[in-house]
């Protein structure tokens, strides 16, 4: 399963094989795509084993120029692969171009690492020891459904350069760019069996790539709850796992910051993608002395946020991913919600949901404290220091967060006391192809993308050859 979704029952074991698309916007079917069964992974297991095995055995200047050309490759389909996107997911057509770049420049930046995966030589008695990078075999990528190009592209890229075999399973409504990107990953070279893409359900497809003895890893992007399922599965094989989970991250400014440029930043951190972010700034924390300010700023912020048509590229928000997902984000707004901001959205067809602000009389609410995964965020106030890093650390998430302030010893001494994998000063800013990537606490386990992306996808070897004389 993928971040936030139920399984569908069309994808049970003794029901239909296929899933229909359909486009958040028009609610119209797009396409309807077939799922993948079990013995069709195992077929598919047995591919990518094979070739792992002679991609593994190509010279890593091979594999890089390889990995540069489909990099080429989905630049010339960008526009196509974007357009993808805005009628499978809903998003705006801008998003969807940036989505689309992204994955080829991590393309283009672990091609660079394949010739640069080197070992090390430690110093010993006796003889010469170094270490190797191995590539494990078969990767099984899990993709979700709220950003499917760039998350796949974070695994798939690092580990084919690592010399590994990728099967990925998209989620079950956003199959379209990942079936494209395989198809683009053939015309430019890539052997049969090294990148398949396998559409299903995760009861089904999801758990018989997870559960299959040929798969060595298995990268998963979801929710909190599916990542202990799939971690406690693995555990049985012993099998390298990563996972990205949820967020509930924190916006902090301080009454010495640029509380103007803070309000205007702060939809983005939490309306970019229509709040379907674990990264999302959803608990904006305000010291007292400027709430008051902050909140006057945030509305016309916040109504300035154009919401409307995807292939529009002034747009900026989309609607929800499906009526489902919009009844959950629903729940956590009753309609006598201690709502400070409520936005507009198109009428007619369409998972629309206004941008919604709140301001709970409790930290402890359950808007304050559980993942929303809309366009819903709470405004808290803080007393001083302390106790912004205590309400920002009052969640059992911790992935990602921003704090506001001109103070450089605050933001040094902040940043380094909240418990997240990845903060940004006076910036939403949460990822980059060349920095690390990943959760503290219930947010996951593991690294993603940065310098060392691609020594996640190896084992170390260590080897000893003897100096002395017989």
């Amino acid at each position: 399963m993928s971040e936030h979704q139920a399984p569908d029952a069309r994808f049970a074991p003794d029901g239909p094989h296929e899933h229909d698309i359909i486009d958040p916007t028009t609610e119209e079917i797009v396409a309807t795509v077939a799922a993948t069964s079990a013995a069709e992974v195992d077929a598919a297991v047995a591919r990518a084993g094979r070739a792992a095995e002679q991609w593994a055995a190509r010279a890593p200047a091979d594999r890089a120029r390889l990995l540069r050309r489909f990099a080429v490759v989905v630049d010339e389909h960008l526009e196509e692969l974007a357009r993808l996107e805005v009628r499978e997911a809903g998003h705006p057509i801008g998003n969807a171009r940036w989505e689309a770049g992204n994955v080829r420049d991590l393309l283009d930046y672990a091609a660079g690492g394949a010739e640069r995966l080197t070992g090390r030589q430690i110093p010993v008695a006796g003889g010469l020891d170094v270490t190797f990078h191995e590539p494990l075999g078969v990767v099984a990528v899990i993709a979700p459904w709220n950003f499917p190009m760039p998350i796949a592209g974070w695994a798939l890229a690092p580990a084919l350069a690592a010399g590994n075999a990728v099967l990925l399973k998209p989620a079950e409504t956003t199959p379209l760019t990942a079936l494209r990107l395989a198809e683009l990953g053939l015309a430019a070279g890539l052997p049969e069996g090294l990148f398949q893409v396998l559409p299903g359900a995760g009861p089904v497809t999801g758990r018989a790539m997870v559960e299959h003895p040929g798969v060595a890893k298995v990268v998963f992007t979801g929710s909190t709850a599916v990542g202990r399922d799939i971690m406690a599965r693995c555990a049985a094989g012993l099998k390298r796992i990563t996972l990205e989970l949820g967020g509930k991250s924190p916006n902090i400014v301080f009454a010495d910051a640029d509380v103007a440029a803070a309000a205007a930043a702060a939809p983005g951190g939490f309306l970019d993608n229509t709040g379907q972010d674990c990264c999302a700034r959803t608990r904006i924390l305000v010291q007292r002395p400027v709430y008051d300010r902050f909140l006057e700023l945030l509305e016309p912020a916040v109504r300035a946020f154009r919401v409307g048509d995807p292939n529009d590229p002034d747009t900026r928000m989309g609607p929800l991913i499906s009526a489902a997902h919009r009844e959950r984000v629903r729940s956590y707004v009753r309609e006598d919600a201690p709502a400070v901001i409520r936005g507009e959205v198109p009428a007619g067809k369409g998972f629309w949901y206004p941008a919604t602000v709140l301001a709970p009389e409790s930290a402890a609410d359950r808007t304050a404290v559980e993942e929303i995964f809309g366009p819903v965020a709470v405004v808290l106030p803080f007393e001083d220091e302390a106790d912004a890093v205590r309400l920002a650390n009052a969640t059992a998430y911790g992935l990602s967060g921003s704090l506001w302030t001109r103070d450089v010893g605050r933001a040094l001494r902040v940043s380094r006391a909240v418990r997240a994998g990845n903060l940004s000063v006076n910036s939403h800013s949460s990822v980059r192809y060349s920095t690390p990537f990943g959760g503290f606490g219930q947010s996951g386990l593991g690294r993603e993308l940065g310098p060392d992306a691609l020594v996640a996808f190896t084992e170390t070897k260590n080897v000893f050859i003897s100096t002395e004389e017989n």
